[in-house]
């Protein structure tokens, strides 16, 4: 996909849309709706189109984040519709992305989690519906505050079931639930 057919803004909506239907509305994350409802979550459309544009934009958002009050940006969201869009490549990035953080002495600061439209968990079949809890509509990388994770854990008396409890979420939904959840923009 040339980049420019890339509509920010749509990719933009896809995404919060699926931060609120599926991340928020479902409960897949209790510390989600804090910073959407504060307006804390940076979304940045990356036009990489290669792994090393990818991680030149990685790097400059993980500096920005650093950098930022967490009052005005808690955590970004980097979207990236032309890079990484093969579930194995993305996989393999995340190891890369890892090394960014310890390069830039940001490790045990921030760290990266990981969306993508065909995530799959090991040891599961392509299409099984646990896989949808860290579905999203393009690649994402999350880039997320220590700090607040560890503050968030503390405030959630039991996140270590966040996990079982997702899993057990999307069994109840199933399939059709999904698609009818994302009719808009679902790729499955």
């Amino acid at each position: 996909m040339p980049s420019h057919l890339i509509n920010t803004d749509d990719v933009i909506s896809a995404t919060a849309a699926w931060l609120d239907k599926a991340v928020i509305g479902l409960n897949l994350c209790p510390f989600a709706k804090a910073v959407q409802v504060k307006q804390q979550v940076r979304y940045v459309v990356s036009e990489a189109r290669t792994p090393e544009a990818l991680l030149e934009d990685l790097e400059r958002e993980l500096e920005l984040l650093a950098e930022a009050n967490p009052e005005k940006i808690e955590t970004t969201l980097l979207i990236h519709p032309l890079a990484l869009n093969d579930f194995l490549d993305f996989n393999d990035f995340l190891d890369v992305a890892d090394g960014m953080l310890e390069e830039m002495e940001l490790d045990g600061i921030l760290q990266v989690a990981s969306f993508h439209p065909d995530y799959q968990f090991a040891d599961t079949e392509q299409d099984d519906i646990e896989n949808y809890t860290n579905r999203s509509p393009y690649p994402t990388l999350h880039l997320l505050r220590e700090e607040s994770i560890d503050k968030a854990v503390e405030a959630f008396p039991e996140a270590e079931q966040i996990y079982e409890k997702n899993m057990e979420t999307m069994r109840e939904l199933g399939h059709e639930g999904w698609r009818r959840l994302f009719s808009n923009y679902a790729k499955k």
